[in-house]
């Protein structure tokens, strides 16, 4: 694995003025999942569902992107889904030395009951070259999430 490909945990939150349930919605829902995602590419969606032990696809509007596993889903509470691949040009990879060095990668949704709202928290596993991106990228699309929870 190259210095480049270490792999971090970063962690981001938000607090949100609507219920767990208003805020699963805003994260997981088709509709509101695309407009917070798209704040990491234009035309993201996900292909798959979110039950516990199912594989999902998050895609852009070229096909590419990850192919992923829901480790965890308890609903209104936390979601887990394990990255265990890309996509490339429709391409899936989830055997090559370049996949192997950085899965599993999580990315984690825990929501609680906070000051009448939600606390929203996600901590994703990154690689070193991503972590200014998404240090940048993340809080906007937090944002998203609570303003599509909130107008619920």
């Amino acid at each position: 694995m190259s210095e480049n490909n270490a792999t971090e945990k970063l962690t981001y939150s938000i607090n949100i003025d609507a219920s767990r349930e208003q805020v699963w919605h805003a994260l997981f829902d088709d509709e509101p999942f695309r407009k917070w995602s798209s704040v990491f590419a234009e035309g993201s969606h996900f292909v798959g569902d979110w039950s516990e032990g199912s594989e999902i696809r998050f895609l852009t509007k070229d096909n590419d992107g990850m192919v992923s596993m829901i480790d965890k889903n308890r609903p209104y509470e936390f979601m887990s889904i394990r990255h265990i691949g890309y996509i490339r040009q429709g391409v899936e990879d989830t055997e090559s030395d370049e996949v192997k060095s950085w899965t599993p990668a999580f990315e984690n949704y825990t929501l609680k009951v906070a000051d009448g709202g939600t606390h929203l928290t996600v901590e994703t596993d990154t690689f070193n070259d991503f972590v200014e991106y998404f240090n940048e990228t993340w809080p906007k699309a937090l944002e998203v999430v609570k303003e599509v929870a909130e107008a619920e």
